[in-house]
């Protein structure tokens, strides 16, 4: 930080008030976003998924938990921090989420024992499924077939063709794939008259907002400073500090 611009106090209070302005304008413009979300056309899901669970096997309409309303995260695993690191949130927001009618499950393309050996490792309490075996990820963007990343016919973020330099998958963790066989990203879906609507999903960039430890990020003085601070699983910071790495 050596070098940054110094100021009065005064200084500093004009130039907050003028960038008020523009955070003030980014707010109304994402209520107006947050409303156009609303508005979008749902698509009734006629195929059926599947997804195993601690309790068993359960199909999409499950995992609302008699809500009208289910959020989803395509957690990319293994090998992904940053999904590892919002997902430290979770236990905090799902409680609130659910008294607002809103059911949350994480779903991995990995067996559910994994999936739970990795949850109680990180001291995690939220739901986790399995969509091993089901369409589940592949319909929704977030999964590849040998085959599809074999031809380079690879579409991701509303099925636009992957950008093989783009830098900024590179935070979803190193892999010998490009691109990786999955990817991260949510989806939400409601529930009405016993018929699941897919309503809405982001990937990518699209995600940043609503993973909060990147909106605290952006206020600091060195905003995210990926360059040199890699996100890890909570458990490996101390670890790697005192291996050097």
């Amino acid at each position: 930080m050596m070098g940054h611009k110094v100021g009065t106090r005064e200084e500093w209070l004009a130039a907050r008030i003028e960038l008020l302005e523009a955070e003030k304008e980014l707010t109304r413009r994402g209520d107006e976003l947050a409303r156009r979300r609303r508005e979008l056309p749902w698509v009734r899901i006629d195929k059926d998924y599947s997804f195993e669970t601690d309790e068993g096997m359960a199909a999409l309409r499950d995992l609302f938990g008699g809500r009208s309303q289910l959020i989803v995260h395509h957690f990319m695993f293994p090998g992904c921090p940053s999904c590892s690191s919002v997902a430290d949130e979770y236990d905090g927001f799902v409680v609130h989420l659910e008294n607002h009618d809103v059911a949350w499950a994480t779903v991995s393309r990995y067996p559910i024992g994994e999936l739970t050996a990795y949850k109680e490792r990180m001291g995690w309490g939220f739901p986790w499924v399995s969509s091993l075996g089901s369409d589940f990820g592949f319909d929704f963007g977030v999964a590849y077939t040998d085959e599809e990343i074999a031809s380079g016919n690879v579409r991701h973020n509303m099925h636009l063709d992957w950008d093989h330099s783009d830098t900024l998958a590179e935070p979803f963790g190193k892999s010998e794939e490009s691109p990786p066989k999955d990817l991260p990203g949510m989806s939400a879906f409601a529930l009405e008259d016993g018929i699941v609507y897919h309503t809405y999903s982001a990937y990518a960039r699209g995600t940043d907002v609503i993973w909060g430890m990147w909106q605290w990020l952006d206020r600091a003085p060195k905003g995210r400073n990926e360059a040199s601070m890699r996100l890890r699983p909570h458990d490996e910071y101390e670890l790697r500090a005192r291996e050097g790495r």
